[in-house]
């Protein structure tokens, strides 16, 4: 369910994609509607004008953030339908001549990964709160109190962290139907209710939310930071598309968009018509059908979750592309599903992402106090996501499209000058929780870095003299032998030392590299040369993207190695940002276990390097 794609997935088109869609990628945006008005209207005074006004705001926030940045902009760029923040590195990386434009790329797309797990963490949160918020207005619960709803969210999510090991792509059928249930009901409660309030409508005119910035001064501008509520998934909408293609998203976002500016208009109208509702969505569904409130209940929690597990399924594919373009280190990769390699877990964070989550929940108790501390992470993204797509429309000519981009890529800004505001009110905790992995990222980067200056590598030329004398002098032993290198030009020390200073020297030795292309997708393998009698090249190039089995393709090319050598690094520092660095590398696996290369052939050898 995750949001990089491959090639095993496959990419639904039609009336199934769209339902599809509805369900892995519309979660997040699609329950924005039990929160955010209540939200908003908490902070203003509720006079007809503001309520219009916030509704307008609402309304084309949905239009040009997700519609046109998301949906349009974004979603143009890719090759064969991916996206997210590694990505638009991805696509603009190559564009770029000069080094430091390429460095500055990076920092962006780290702290772009970083806000985004950082939101991950709250996405959870806030969802699940909010839907279970809704109990006490069902008759005869009205005494369950704030502890009782803490416990059940927190076991809800308990449950939900605890299954993705075991895969969601059993259950994930039924997320495409539920959701589209869950839209069907936002639907016809707000036409409903506009129906009773038809004055509501004058908000789709644009022109009512920009006089309503500008006729309360700061006040209607700190607004913003909650309005943004509306579009929060909207970065994961785009992260998403590699898994399910562009058209089927754009194809569900033409019901889901739609479902929600009518559902937002007609919880205004309720807002204007029942002046002292507080939970405006819950209270308008108990308004309508008391007979239909709990089953509407369930439907909201049931949707809180499948947004949750979107945000979950999100952050593996983000880490998983982390790991292929080496800003994080390896982790060990679960595949949770033979039929789409998509589909993926990562033990370490996930219980990480759990801990995090049931921390925000006891902290802030509440998901209007949550709210409060909700979209600062979101609007970075967003800010960095649109100066990025600016940057790729500018460098391949497209001037009208970068224009069109940075236009809305200011809007961005201003979101995000807004959300300044919750930095008092708890929104630093999504920047604690973005700088965990932020310093991963640093320190690893910072690291390989000074531990590839260090690293000592044999020119091939050196190596082949070396290889040749000793392949005269001794019997090799019989079979095949693996070692693994980046770059067979230079070879890696472990490997010299094991043939020449071990003399361990087999009849078929293969020189194996595994390069990770710029591309998203694809996977080309095959052997390239013979260096030397018993010494021959085999590369495997795959796209970030991919997930890619080793072993068969061993075997495929009738490769049956009886060792497989690989290169270990025993890092010697007094130095504390260095011991860290040493850490990651100790409890990282290696990339030959990252690959899941079989356990009894391996033998890593050492090779002791002072930082």
């Amino acid at each position: 369910m995750g949001g990089t794609g491959a090639a095993g997935g496959g990419k639904e088109t039609g009336t199934l994609g769209a339902v599809k869609a509805a369900g892995l990628v519309f979660g997040d945006i699609g329950t924005s509607p039990i929160y955010t008005l209540t939200v908003i209207l908490a902070l203003i005074p509720r006079t007809e004008a503001a309520v219009l006004g916030v509704l307008s705001l609402i309304i084309w926030t949905l239009i040009l953030i997700v519609s046109v940045q998301y949906a349009w902009l974004a979603m143009s760029l890719g090759k064969k339908g991916e996206g997210g923040t590694i990505v638009l590195r991805e696509l603009l990386n190559p564009l770029l001549k000069h080094p430091r434009s390429r460095y500055a790329l990076l920092i962006l797309t780290v702290i772009g990964v970083s806000l985004l797990i950082g939101d991950g963490v709250i996405t959870p949160a806030i969802s699940i709160l909010s839907a279970v918020e809704g109990v006490p207005l069902i008759p005869g619960l009205k005494g369950v109190g704030s502890d009782a709803l803490i416990l059940l969210a927190a076991g809800i999510a308990i449950v939900l962290f605890s299954i993705q090991r075991r895969g969601t792509d059993r259950v994930a059928v039924t997320f495409g139907p539920l959701m589209v249930v869950w839209f069907a009901a936002l639907t016809l409660s707000g036409i409903i209710m506009i129906v009773q309030a038809p004055t509501v409508l004058w908000a789709i005119n644009p022109l009512i939310g920009v006089n309503f910035l500008f006729s309360n001064g700061l006040e209607s501008f700190l607004v913003l930071a909650s309005v943004i509520l509306c579009a929060t998934g909207g970065e994961a909408l785009y992260a998403d598309m590699g898994h399910l293609g562009r058209e089927p998203i754009r194809r569900a976002w033409c019901f889901v968009f739609p479902a929600l500016v009518i559902n937002y208009l007609g919880q205004g109208a309720f807002a204007l018509i029942q002046p002292d509702a507080s939970s405006i969505l819950f209270e308008m569904i108990l308004s309508l059908s008391a007979g239909l409130y709990i089953p509407f209940v369930l439907l909201s929690i049931a949707a809180t979750v499948i947004a949750s597990q979107a945000m979950i399924s999100g952050i593996f594919s983000i880490v998983y592309q982390g790991i292929m373009t080496r800003l994080l280190p390896t982790l060990k990769v679960e595949y949770t599903s033979t039929a789409l390699r998509s589909q993926i877990y990562i033990n370490s964070v996930n219980w990480m992402l759990l801990f995090a989550v049931l921390f925000v929940m006891l902290f802030f108790r509440e998901s209007r106090h949550l709210a409060s501390a909700y979209g600062l992470a979101v609007t970075g993204t967003m800010v960095i996501s649109g100066i990025l797509i600016t940057g790729i429309f500018l460098y391949r000519h497209r001037y009208g499209h970068a224009a069109l981009a940075w236009g809305i890529t200011l809007i961005d800004f201003l979101f995000l000058g807004a959300s300044q505001s919750k930095l008092v009110t708890g929104g630093y905790w999504s920047l604690v929780f973005a700088a965990v992995p932020m310093g991963v990222i640093l320190i690893y980067l910072a690291g390989q870095r000074r531990l590839h200056r260090a690293f000592r590598p044999v020119q091939l030329k050196d190596f082949l003299r070396q290889y040749r004398k000793i392949r005269d002098t001794m019997e090799p032993i019989s079979g095949t032998a693996l070692f693994f290198a980046r770059d067979v030009k230079r070879i890696p020390p472990y490997i010299a030392r094991t043939m020449f200073v071990n003399n361990i020297l087999y009849q078929d030795n293969i020189l194996v590299s595994i390069v990770v292309d710029d591309t998203p997708f694809g996977v080309v393998h095959g052997f390239k040369r013979d260096l030397a009698e018993g010494l021959r090249t085999f590369e495997i190039r795959h796209g970030y993207l991919e997930f890619v089995d080793i072993t068969p393709i061993l075997r495929e090319h009738d490769i049956r190695e009886k060792v497989i050598f690989y290169g270990l690094e025993e890092i010697v520092t007094n130095h504390l940002v260095w011991q860290v660095f040493a850490t990651i590398k100790r409890l990282a696996p290696t990339f030959v276990q990252f690959y899941r290369l079989p356990a009894d052939h391996m033998h890593g050898v050492s090779t002791r390097i002072e930082m």
